[in-house]
This record gives C-alpha cells, sequence and structure tokens, in this order.
C-alpha cells in the first residue's frame, strides 16, 4: 500500500502557504505547516486540511532565527514518529516571509539583516537541518519574487534575497540530484494577500496599476500560486529541477 507524501510547508497558516497546504491535501498529501505568531489560524488551516480526509500538524517557527532550527528539526522528527510512524517527510515548501518597502537609499542595516535571515540564511540553514528528514526522491520548491526578474523602486533589499534563494535552487538541485531529489523555484508576481500589510489587496490603485501592466488583466491570488507548487510536487513532474518558473500573468513579459 502506497504512504501518503508528507509536505512541510513553512509560513503555512495564510496566504500563498495555506493556499499550498490546501490544494496539497486536495491532491492526496498530509501537512506539516509551521506559523510564526498566529496559533489559531494555524489550528484554522490543520482543521480545513483534516476535513478533506488527509493529515496535518501545526509546528512554531520563526524562519529568522536560525538559532532555533536543531530544536525544530527534533520537533519535525517527533511528529513524523507520532503522527505518521515515520521517520521521513517528502516534500519541503520553504514559504515563509516578510516583506519591505524601503527606497535603496534608505535601506537600514537593520532591515537588510532581518530580510536576510528570513529570505536566505533561514532558507539555506533550514533547508540543511531538515535534510537528513527529507526522503530520497524528494522535492524541494523555494518561493521567490518577480521581482528577481523586474524591479520596481523600494524593493531592492527583499529582491537581492530572492535572487539569492534562486541562485541556491540550482546548487541544491545539483547536489542533491544524487539523491533524486528535485528542486525548484516558484516566483509568485504581484499576489493580493496580507503580505506588507495587505499593500497590494487593499489599495485599489495598486491592483489597477498591475493589472495594467499583467496580460491577464488581474492581479494574482493565492490559489493562483499554491495550484502551481501543488503541480509541481505531483507525482507528474518529477522530472523537472533547477528550475525557476514565474507565476505571474505575464506581468510586464
Amino acid at each position: 500500500m502506497n504512504q501518503s507524501p508528507i509536505a512541510l510547508i513553512t509560513g503555512g497558516n495564510r496566504g500563498i502557504g495555506r493556499s499550498t497546504a490546501m490544494k496539497l491535501a486536495e491532491q492526496g498529501s498530509d501537512i506539516l505547516l509551521t506559523y510564526r505568531n498566529n496559533r489559531a489560524e494555524a489550528d484554522a488551516v490543520v482543521a480545513a486540511i483534516e476535513a478533506l480526509g488527509r493529515r496535518a500538524v501545526a509546528l512554531q517557527l520563526d524562519v529568522g532565527a536560525s538559532g532555533g532550527f536543531p530544536a525544530f528539526a527534533s520537533q519535525v522528527r517527533d511528529a513524523l514518529a507520532t503522527h505518521w510512524q515515520r521517520d521521513r517527510f517528502d516534500h519541503l515548501v520553504n514559504n515563509a516571509g516578510a516583506g519591505l518597502h524601503e527606497n535603496f537609499e534608505t535601506t537600514t542595516e537593520a532591515q537588510f539583516d532581518e530580510l536576510m535571515n528570513v529570505h536566505l540564511k533561514g532558507v539555506f540553514f533550514l533547508t540543511q537541518k531538515l535534510l537528513p528528514l527529507l526522503a530520497d526522491g524528494g522535492r524541494i520548491v523555494n518561493v521567490s519574487s518577480g521581482l528577481a526578474r523586474f524591479s520596481f523602486p523600494g524593493s531592492s533589499a527583499y529582491a537581492v534575497m530572492k535572487g539569492g534563494v534562486e541562485v541556491l535552487t540550482r546548487y541544491l538541485a545539483k547536489e542533491l540530484g544524487p539523491r533524486g531529489i528535485a528542486v525548484n523555484t516558484v516566483a509568485p508576481g504581484a499576489i493580493a494577500t496580507d503580505f506588507r500589510g495587505g499593500a497590494i489587496r487593499d489599495n485599489p490603485e495598486a491592483m489597477k496599476m498591475i493589472a495594467s501592466m499583467t496580460p491577464l488583466g488581474r492581479v494574482g491570488l493565492p490559489d493562483d500560486i499554491g495550484g502551481v507548487i501543488a503541480s509541481l510536487l505531483s507525482p507528474a513532474n518529477g522530472w523537472i529541477s533547477g528550475q525557476r518558473i514565474e507565476a505571474s500573468g505575464g506581468m510586464l513579459v
């Protein structure tokens, strides 16, 4: 009897992470999701996944605090043993993040370091710590941003981190290939979520501007990205590795 895949999704309590968790559960995966502060949100996602007949567990994690990664890996190991009687999970989605809108001239070292800790150092070392628990033949998806391709003032520090993640993806694809692990980047365009306090979702003018430069004529939604990530993790797409897949509706193509 085939076991259901288990996916670990950072920041799975809201936005793109939540959509990814639900889409994966719909296609038959069980879910380990992380949240930073909002336990109630995470519990609601767990309940929604369980309503689909899948198993789910929520664990607290600050992806910007790498000192906590060894303890988190132990929690993952315990959760796998307790809830699945297994010692490996199958898919890792590095999604959790925080935004910043600040011009290059006024970006502080503290702001830069916070973004680096979350988006680059966090992804690098969390993946490293979880590798012993990731099954051979597994998959990794790193979430980047369309801002690593196109440029808008105020996003330089954030985009630099995402550019680093895209380079890391290619190196991981090369180094983890001998274990049969496929590694890819999904780069969302502008998405209407609560990211940066709902800066896009709650700004009609921003929504109109983005729609005008997007061939498909609208701002993206979380399910547009969750569906792409779930597709990449489906059995049919195991031969894709080392790629950057932008899901932006063709924005600024």
